[in-house]
């Protein structure tokens, strides 16, 4: 399994007092006693928070020791982004610093700041650090204009709302969000494991096939492992839609390569379209979705599947230990 972990020696992890005054101490092996003391606590287990995740706040905190903030869902908000951000933060006063505050970036992010702003109170209370009862929390996430006016609301314990993409773009001409996500090291792959299933990447280098009927309607596309062979036409192929339960089989009639390479070392390999070929494109893709497909309201989702390998590999990968970096991985 790929882990990340911190170097074996401390010397990386020493911090001096905020004042200025007095030796640099350990601040990992701080965070590592804090962490019991406020997993206790909340009820929680010492092995529950993520390793890997509590090492990149201890980091950051090295880095800005004055302006540390966690980002508290990578894994769980309560099970682990909480408690590790608790740590550190608490290790930090005892240095005499104060972190900045927390961001959420996923899930209901009203609820989610209620509950933090609880537990930040008994934290402090229990602890007598009186300054963690108001540590900003910061929200985003795809927020627009209905989002903005309920975190807004009166009682909302939300400080902060960060906005990127509704702010540019109007709802009845949305924008393509695109996010790189690391899907493979050194040729082995590697997947993000989250609570929140949409954020949760798909392994290894993959092709994309689109699989067509006999009249030439649309069946389905499907995700396979770059290094499988091609679906054939007139072959039955064995498949997972994506969101079921069971596989199912499909026998297209015709195949198409959905992937083409445009770029490859910051190279372009061939000359890009026009924006007429574009448009083009992009109408003919459109012209052959289905009815159902296209209508305004409540359209029928296009069926995305997965490859039986690509399948067992996201299952074999998410069933590894849930205390692995969220890049986890096989060797």
């Amino acid at each position: 399994m790929g882990v990340l972990r911190p170097p074996p020696t401390a010397t990386w992890a020493m911090l001096a007092p905020a004042a200025g005054q007095g030796p640099k101490v350990d601040l990992a092996a701080c965070v590592e006693t804090w962490l019991e003391r406020v997993c206790a606590h909340l009820g929680l287990g010492v092995q529950e928070p993520h390793r890997g995740e509590r090492a990149a706040f201890v980091a950051y905190a090295l880095a800005f020791p004055r302006a540390f903030q966690g980002l508290l869902d990578t894994y769980s908000v309560r099970r682990s982004g909480l408690p590790n951000f608790l740590a550190v933060a608490l290790a930090l006063e005892g240095l005499g610093y104060q972190a900045v505050g927390v961001r959420l970036d996923s899930g209901d992010l009203l609820q989610q700041a209620q509950e933090i702003r609880g537990v930040f109170r008994t934290v402090a209370a229990q602890f007598r650090v009186p300054w963690l009862e108001s540590v900003p929390i910061t929200v985003s996430n795809s927020i627009d204009e209905e989002e903005l006016a309920r975190l807004a609301q009166k009682g909302s314990e939300v400080n902060g709302i960060g906005i990127g993409t509704s702010v540019v773009t109007c709802p009845r001409q949305p924008s393509l969000g695109c996010v790189y996500k690391l899907v493979s090291v050194g040729g082995q792959p590697r997947m993000k494991l989250t609570e929140d299933p949409e954020k949760q990447t798909l392994p290894g280098s993959k092709a994309a096939f689109r699989l067509l009927g006999s009249n030439g309607s649309l069946l389905m596309d499907v995700l396979q492992l770059a290094e499988e062979p091609p679906p054939q036409a007139g072959q039955e192929l064995r498949v997972w839609p994506r969101g079921a339960q069971e596989s199912c089989t499909v026998r297209p009639a015709h195949v198409e390569p959905l992937l083409r390479l445009w770029v490859q070392q910051g190279q372009l390999c061939e000359p890009l379209p026009s924006l007429a070929e574009s448009r083009a494109f992009a109408q003919l893709s459109l012209s052959r979705l289905s009815p159902a497909h296209r209508r305004l309201e409540q359209p029928e989702l296009y069926q995305v599947a997965l490859s039986e390998k690509l399948q067992a590999l996201v299952d074999k990968l998410s069933a590894s230990s849930p205390h692995e970096s969220p890049m986890v991985g096989v060797a």
